[in-house]
């Protein structure tokens, strides 16, 4: 038997096995975000109505939001390599379970429990911050949130190629080979990591929950980091019907293309996780949040088609992923300083909110677009950046502790030996 390492052994993550973490993450969410530019074509090939069909979608938030809450925290408690390899593995299983699916019944199951399972991804994230070298871990973290990102972002891009070659369910192949080929590696090339909380899983499950209360840096960073989402979420959401409306007249295939121009946005993870090693992850989030805020002007000069009005879309775009990339990035640096031996949990008390910030921002979509139509939704994401703005200009209004009262938690504390 290997031994298991303690809690920190920083420093033993080469870059090829920081690559394939980030791959890992990447197909682990993929997962949950094929469906989207396929209902039409699942549900005329499984014959589902459209409120059946829209249910894909639906469920898949659904298991992912169960994972965060009931499967992440296991990292505190189970050795890291096994749970991130049994999760892997299990993923490949459900979407063979989607791929074969004849009926709604094993096609609604099979998409629930890919989404349970995928947050492998966030095992795998914190796992590779606790291997790497503590004035390295922002620009590990970035890199394996750009393997993330890229995974949502072109998923749609993909689904559409691999469904025109050999239909929907060719997607579902072709990605449950490839988280297979996932867990086999993984299992190969990272090394055993155990960080025991000490605490049976129930009362695992209260802790996560406690440490909102505990950990004020959590907390800001939480609410932060669910309204920055929620912004993204309302992009990506309403998107799709700006650009088949009459604005644009674009198919749906050159709609997935968008998540291309999304990618480029997502490369700014790495630079944004070297800049908070260097002690500058607070300042890092303010750029990123006014930036934010600016990318939705950009956007609304966007609706009403045409070639400049394409070109602010475009630009939008970018500017609006590479902001809320360094937004979250520089939050998960931070939040994943507070406590190493209970990165687990803090990753999944953040990403719980991140994802229910995402889930809000998608149902006012829905809600705005029908009264307001794109400047309605464009006004719903330039709110929700002034919120994100108004919260980090409260955060550095906060009192800082004096001299020998800072505490190890507290974000301030971290070093800052360069200016911006």
């Amino acid at each position: 038997m290997e031994p298991d390492h303690g809690p920190e052994q920083p420093g033993r993550l080469g870059r090829g096995t920081l690559l394939l973490m980030s791959a890992a993450t990447g197909l682990a969410v993929a997962g949950n975000y094929f469906a989207q530019p396929l209902l039409d074509v699942i549900g005329h090939d499984l014959r589902l109505s459209a409120a059946t069909a829209a249910l894909v979608v639906t469920v898949a938030q659904t298991g992912y939001g169960l994972g965060l809450l009931l499967l992440v925290p296991l990292g505190d408690m189970l050795e890291r390599r096994r749970l991130a390899v049994v999760l892997c593995a299990a993923t490949a299983v459900f979407l063979t379970v989607t791929a074969s699916a004849p009926n709604a019944a094993l096609l609604l199951t099979g998409t629930a429990l890919t989404g349970l399972t995928s947050v492998a991804a966030q095992v795998v994230m914190p796992y590779a911050a606790t291997l790497a070298a503590p004035a390295e871990r922002g620009r590990t973290v970035g890199t394996v949130m750009t393997g993330l990102l890229l995974g949502i972002l072109l998923a749609r891009t993909a689904a559409g190629l691999l469904a025109e070659l050999g239909g929907w369910r060719t997607v579902y192949w072709v990605n449950a080979a490839l988280m297979l080929l996932m867990a086999v590696l993984l299992r190969l090339r990272l090394p055993a990591l155990r960080t025991s909380a000490g605490l049976r899983y129930p009362a695992l499950l209260r802790s996560t929950l406690a440490l909102f209360g505990q950990e004020p840096v959590l907390r800001r960073r939480a609410v932060l980091g669910a309204v920055s989402f929620a912004g993204f979420s309302v992009l990506w959401t309403a998107v799709a019907f700006l650009m088949s409306g009459p604005a644009y007249g674009w198919q749906e295939s050159a709609i997935g293309l968008l998540g291309l121009v999304g990618a480029a946005g997502s490369l700014s993870a790495s630079a944004a996780g070297r800049l908070a090693d260097r002690g500058l992850a607070h300042r890092v989030t303010g750029v990123a949040a006014v930036l934010l805020l600016g990318s939705w002007g950009l956007l609304a000069l966007g609706g009403g088609g045409g070639a400049w009005s394409l070109a602010a879309l475009l630009a939008g775009v970018v500017v609006l992923d590479l902001a809320a990339q360094a937004v979250h990035v520089s939050n998960q640096n931070l939040v994943y300083g507070v406590r190493p031996e209970a990165r687990n949990r803090l990753n999944s008390a953040y990403m719980t909110s991140y994802f229910a910030g995402g889930a809000v921002g998608s149902a006012l979509t829905s809600a705005v677009w029908g009264a307001g139509g794109w400047a309605g939704v464009c006004a719903l994401g330039a709110a929700l950046a002034a919120a994100g703005v108004v919260l980090w200009v409260l955060d550095r209004l906060r009192p800082v502790p004096p001299a020998g009262g800072r505490t190890a938690h507290d974000h301030r504390s971290e070093p800052a030996p360069a200016t911006l």
